[in-house]
């Protein structure tokens, strides 16, 4: 897909992701490559947000956005326009939800669901869906995943990975609504090839 128009920032993180409109008359949040968290934090998005939805989460689907970097030149703000001109070429894009809102609290989450996610986000150690911060929409009364740059965080460090450690889940958003984690694992472990303890 390629970007046709740079609609908004999203001040919300610090990657400064965007909204922007794509010759498939689509529109996507759009993740950049000239963006400070760098290309690993888009190779984590792509990597941990196509298992999610392979594992049936819902995860808003991700296509290729190509940008021009001559769309800069009709930003007025100086930042934008230094971080398109970085991000010329390929970059990330997510499915806009419109009309979703943050879901700032869980109490309305199934249980189900909740086990699933957090399983999910210990598979792929994903420290990043906390009280501070869930990283979840919720949309047509379903909660969305997004926002999967800060998993795989061992990416930028290998000699730090320790795949026997246990994830320690007690700041997660969905930690006390994930009351059936004994059956998340049943039903994704076999079909990740994974094992990973929670605590």
């Amino acid at each position: 897909m390629r970007a046709t128009r740079y609609v908004l920032a999203l001040r919300e993180g610090g990657s400064l992701p965007g909204i922007v409109e794509g010759d498939d008359l689509g529109t996507y949040v759009a993740k950049f490559r000239g963006a400070g968290q760098g290309r690993k934090a888009l190779v984590a998005e792509v990597v941990v947000g196509e298992l999610g939805r392979r594992l049936g989460l819902p995860v808003p689907e991700l296509v290729v956005v190509h940008l021009d970097a001559a769309m800069a030149s009709a930003e007025p703000d100086q930042e934008v326009q230094d971080l398109l001109r970085a991000s010329h070429g390929t970059n990330l894009g997510m499915d806009f939800l419109p009309g979703s809102l943050g879901l700032e609290r869980p109490d309305g989450v199934d249980p189900d669901l909740a086990a699933r996610v957090l399983w999910f986000d210990a598979l792929t150690q994903n420290v990043d869906r906390s009280w501070r911060n869930p990283n979840l929409l919720l949309w047509h009364g379903t909660p969305w995943l997004i926002d999967h740059g800060a998993a795989l965080y061992f990416h930028h460090n290998w000699p730090t990975a320790n795949p026997g450690r246990p994830f320690d889940a007690r700041e997660h958003v969905l930690h006390d609504r994930a009351t059936r984690l004994a059956e998340a694992h049943a039903e994704l472990a076999p079909r990740s090839e994974h094992r990973r303890d929670v605590r």
